[in-house]
């Protein structure tokens, strides 16, 4: 191994280390064992620190050992003072050292070093920061001594702008310290945080953060690390949980809130008709108690006059997210929708400097592309910056570099058959917008997922054929409004999203891979539906499967096979 020459060993040879580990063995076992005696019968002393030091020097993952000795500190401190008990941290401290030259990526070492200084007297946190920099001058990307430089920074309040000027030089000596980028993204938001976007810094910082990564993957392109940094600047702010869309149908006496992220209600979501709380259950569209981006209640229409005006309103958490709609005399239905192009849900949110900025980084890609046009990092940046500038704008060239980037990395397609099909969908909801229309072509995508399915609240009509589609998923279910959905020419053979799309009435599936009557259970909650394809689907060659769809699916007038 490594270029040494493998010695064979003699029968007599291969015995006598068969007896030394055997009699190894037999110490290690039986040390273990007097150390848990000893814990059996309360005898927490020096001792007991002995016998277990004995096993973990060898093997500093056992973990049981090392609660065995934070006992043993607790009960030696409760007789002694601070300056007695001092030395024995000390040695401790001295002893985790050299567990950590065994194995410098031990849980439980480092864990109960910080155990250690949490509890010590006198810590000297100097100390442990020149520890932490030995180890990573050994290996910068061991995460163990990672976080615990930052437990020791943050215990002896450390500087944020001290460990920014460290990250600095340890990415100067060696572009690819993972670690390093990742520790500064943690660490800029800290010290220049933007008042307007939670988690973020400041648009002047990001822009500077540009001119580092980008001599980065100057200097070497197929290193990943400047690339991922690269791409946690070009990132949004996490958004604060809100309410997207509340739709009110009085004919079929439902209301339907839809959350920008999966939440579990109990009794956190309140519904007021004409500011009065109203008493009402809300579900999931499939019945589950689980975390759901949509859920929905039915609430009494009797107490509504149609020729008067009516208030809904719901309030999540006492406020933390609230939105209303008006229902107008002879209205039968109102709603409220946050857009995807007024909000920025899918672009950033770009000022003129940081635009050009961005521009410059566009055009230093592609000149970088020339140069190396296998790289997968580059052809991915590149279409990720002209998303963040204008993705209609460069739709079309975007797309293209996607087939560029199938065939330089064909490991990952599937990741980025999905991100492309993510970015399509994204696409047609701002065409949808700019348009107004409730109208969505989204056929010949090779779409692989549906994606932002909350953003479609309003359609009526739903093209999805000839794509690469598996299955319906159960976000569909926020299409409260769909009345024509075609999904023809896919791979679909499982229909879970399709439960209680209250005014779907014309559903084409045809040419797709249902096989079982079963897996069509889901239109049965769909009680306006009156129109099925199913042609072209394995379904159609059971025997009497006709019969058994109406037996089915009494409601359907048309099922065409």
């Amino acid at each position: 191994m490594h270029g040494r020459i493998k010695v064979k060993t003699t029968l007599e040879q291969q015995e006598a280390k068969r007896k030394e580990r055997e009699k190894k063995l037999q110490l290690y076992v039986g040390a273990t064992q007097a150390a848990f005696n000893k814990r059996k019968v309360g005898e927490l002393d020096k001792e007991a620190l002995e016998i277990t030091a004995q096993i973990l020097a060898l093997n500093p993952d056992f973990a049981s050992l090392w609660n065995l000795r934070r006992e043993v500190f607790l009960a030696l401190g409760t007789d002694r003072s601070d300056e007695e008990i001092q030395p024995l941290y000390v040695s401790e401290l001295s002893f985790l050292e050299s567990c950590l030259r065994v194995n410098p990526k031990s849980y439980g070492t480092w864990y109960h070093r910080c155990w250690i200084m949490e509890h010590m007297p006198e810590p000297d946190w100097s100390r442990e920061l020149a520890l932490c920099n030995r180890f990573l001058e050994i290996d910068e990307r061991n995460f163990h001594c990672w976080d615990y430089r930052r437990f020791v920074t943050k215990s002896s309040h450390v500087p944020h702008s001290d460990e920014l000027e460290f990250t600095s030089s340890l990415i100067t000596k060696n572009f690819s310290n993972y670690s390093s980028w990742h520790y500064r993204s943690k660490l800029l938001p800290q010290i220049h945080p933007d008042p307007q976007r939670l988690g973020r810094a400041t648009e002047k910082v990001l822009l500077s953060e540009l001119e580092l990564v980008q001599n980065a993957f100057f200097t070497d392109p197929n290193d990943q690390s400047a690339w991922f940094y690269h791409r946690w600047l070009l990132g949004r702010a996490d958004l604060p949980l809100s309410i997207r869309s509340m739709s009110v149908d009085v004919a079929g006496s439902w209301i339907s809130v839809t959350f920008s992220q999966p939440v579990l209600v109990q009794r956190d979501l309140i519904l007021f008709i004409d500011q009065k709380p109203t008493m009402v259950s809300w579900k999931t569209p499939d019945g589950k108690e689980k975390p759901s981006l949509l859920w929905v209640c039915e609430f009494s229409k009797e107490r509504l006059n149609n020729l008067c005006q009516h208030n809904f309103k719901v309030i999540w958490k006492d406020g933390e997210a609230q939105k209303e709609c008006v229902l107008y005399p002879g209205q039968l239905s109102t709603w409220f929708r946050e857009t995807a192009s007024d909000d920025k849900i899918f672009s950033l949110e770009l000022s003129e400097g940081k635009s050009n900025v961005l521009q410059q980084e566009l055009q230093s890609c592609k000149e970088l592309q020339e140069l190396e046009p296998d790289n997968k990092w580059c052809l991915l940046t590149i279409i990720l910056l002209m998303r963040a500038l204008d993705p209609l704008l460069y739709e079309k060239e975007s797309l293209c570099y996607f087939d560029t980037l199938k065939s330089v990395d064909p490991m990952r397609s599937g990741y980025y058959d999905d991100l492309r099909s993510k970015f399509e969908m994204e696409n047609a909801i701002l065409k949808m917008e700019y348009a107004e229309t409730n109208v969505v072509i989204l056929s010949d995508k090779g779409l692989t997922r549906l994606y932002h399915l909350d953003q479609l609240l309003l359609v009526s009509h739903l093209c999805l054929s000839n794509n690469k589609l598996h299955t319906l998923p159960s976000d569909l279910s926020m299409l409260r409004y769909i009345q024509v959905l075609d999904v023809d020419n896919n791979e679909v053979s499982r229909l879970e999203g399709v439960w209680n799309l209250p005014k779907l009435e014309e559903l084409s599936l045809q040419f797709n891979k249902i096989k079982n009557i079963s897996s069509l259970q889901p239109l049965c909650s769909c009680l306006q539906l009156s129109v099925l394809r199913l042609q072209g689907n394995p379904i159609c060659e059971i025997a009497d499967a006709q019969n058994q769809l109406r037996d089915l699916l009494p409601h359907v007038s048309l099922i065409e096979m």
